[in-house]
């Protein structure tokens, strides 16, 4: 039953989540499993304790679906340090005020970014992102429209006849771009879309930042931007169709920093006493609107905040939000070298959650993660909560990897692991939009999954904190 207070609060996320134009959206499948029933996937029902059923039968992955619909549609690709990941700082900060939390903006300096936008007077599909890279070596802050020809590889037999004016599709090849963008230049060309080479299935190119040998001092007179597999494929489709023009805008980010979002509430024990630590990381990659990567392990984050803030725990409960987490780890790097031995030492177990409700059908593994290989409190805790909700059988054994806020922790030695569904073969077995502007929630998300991993992670990090 909701209270007045959670019905008001979700009545303002609506009301936001309209305001930042995502109100355009589709009708997900809820789960619709009460707690002692079998889950799908689940080899048994459950044998849930009394502290759990306080948390499976509050966590909602539909009330998590809110916050997404803010993060992915209503501000869309949140890149490190810009004001896109400014607002979604703002947004996840104010959510965790709202539920009584101690919240504090962690500043970092992040590198600059340089970002392009495509848009057509005719409009282009709205169910792709149209951000793509700029190359930092060419023309920015700058903003050039005209008819879009496709020069295909760029080589001279297949050279459209006049590109004066024009925006050329041109296929990127590094060890040419050079001498490609040379030419585009020198015919009069306004601008060159670089197209990405298609990678082997399931995966997909990013867009990307093309890189050239001009300085600063002397950079290409015209943009040059790289889009992702995806827009190339878009791009060629509506071109076959008939006339297309485009608009091209670059933009040049410059002395950035981006945030952590960290929130508390003090346990029972004293002062200094255990932490147990439920994280995600909320920036993206250019050009896609990170409804799963990793949009959904924040909105799990603020539904176990939510669930949690009210459950007696003798330990300290911390809830992160890790910034620019797409340039390397940055945030959750830069959050444990400031941390003091003493307080290193408090933290019992970090539950990552990176990528944990794609709805890609192959990605039937929930996976274990942990940048030693080795199991530690985190992976413990988890494989046990599966095994009280029947689903020991999809659940990975502790498996060696790194690449999330996870390793940021385990190496100084603290206790954490990464949670996330991915292909049963191997966690490099990722769905075909990650990292690409296809990861929306309409192409990429499972309530199913994202329910799931709620009741794991909240269930593990209750039984840690108690």
């Amino acid at each position: 039953m909701e209270t007045p207070a959670e019905k008001s609060s979700l009545s303002r996320r609506r009301m936001l989540t309209i305001a930042l134009g995502g109100a355009a959206t589709v009708a997900l499948p809820a789960p619709a499993w009460a707690a002692g029933d079998q889950r799908p996937g689940a080899v048994r029902p459950p044998t849930l304790t009394p502290h759990d059923l306080k948390v499976v039968n509050r966590v909602s992955a539909e009330r998590a679906l809110q916050h997404l619909r803010v993060l992915s549609e209503g501000i869309g690709p949140r890149i490190g340090g810009t004001r896109s990941e400014h607002k979604a700082a703002g947004y996840i900060s104010s959510v965790l005020d709202r539920l009584g939390y101690d919240v504090t903006l962690q500043p970092f300096p992040v590198a600059d970014k340089f970002l392009a936008q495509l848009e057509s007077p005719r409009g282009l599909p709205r169910d792709l992102c149209w951000q793509a890279g700029a190359s930092p070596h060419a023309a920015l802050d700058v903003r050039v429209r005209g008819d879009v020809l496709d020069a295909g590889s760029g080589a001279d037999d297949a050279y459209p006849a006049d590109v004066k004016g024009k925006i050329l599709l041109i296929d990127y090849v590094a060890a040419t771009r050079e001498a490609l963008v040379a030419t585009a230049v020198a015919r009069g060309a306004a601008a060159v879309i670089f197209l990405p080479a298609d990678l082997v299935e399931p995966r997909r190119a990013s867009a990307f930042s093309p890189t050239l040998p001009a300085s600063a001092e002397n950079p290409v007179p015209i943009p040059v931007v790289g889009v992702a597999q995806a827009q190339k494929h878009r791009l060629r489709a509506l071109l076959a169709k008939g006339r297309l023009k485009l608009t091209v805008s670059t933009a040049a980010h410059r002395g950035l920093t981006s945030h952590n979002v960290l929130a508390e509430r003090r346990g029972r024990g004293p002062a200094n006493g255990p932490v147990v630590s439920v994280s995600a990381h909320y920036d993206t990659v250019i050009g896609a609107p990170g409804a799963n990567d990793d949009g959904s392990g924040t909105v799990l984050t603020l539904e176990v905040a939510r669930v949690l803030r009210h459950l007696p725990t003798t330990a300290t409960l911390r809830f992160a939000l890790w910034g620019s987490e797409e340039q390397g780890l940055i945030g959750s790097r830069y959050h444990v070298a400031q941390l003091p031995q003493a307080e290193r030492d408090r933290i019992v177990a970090v539950f990552q959650n990176d990528m944990v409700a794609t709805s890609w059908d192959p990605a039937t593994r929930y996976w274990l993660l942990s940048f030693t290989g080795q199991p530690n409190r985190a992976t413990d805790e988890v494989a046990a909560a599966a095994n009280r909700l029947g689903y020991a059988p999809r659940i990975s054994p502790v498996t060696l990897r790194g690449s999330s806020d996870h390793q940021s922790f385990q190496e100084v030695g603290i206790a954490s692991a990464n949670f996330s569904w991915r292909g049963e073969e191997s966690p490099a077995l990722l769905e075909p939009p990650y990292h690409s502007p296809e990861d929306t929630i309409a192409k990429n998300i499972s309530l199913e999954r994202l329910q799931v991993s709620l009741e794991l992670i909240g269930s593990a990090a209750y039984a840690t904190a108690r």
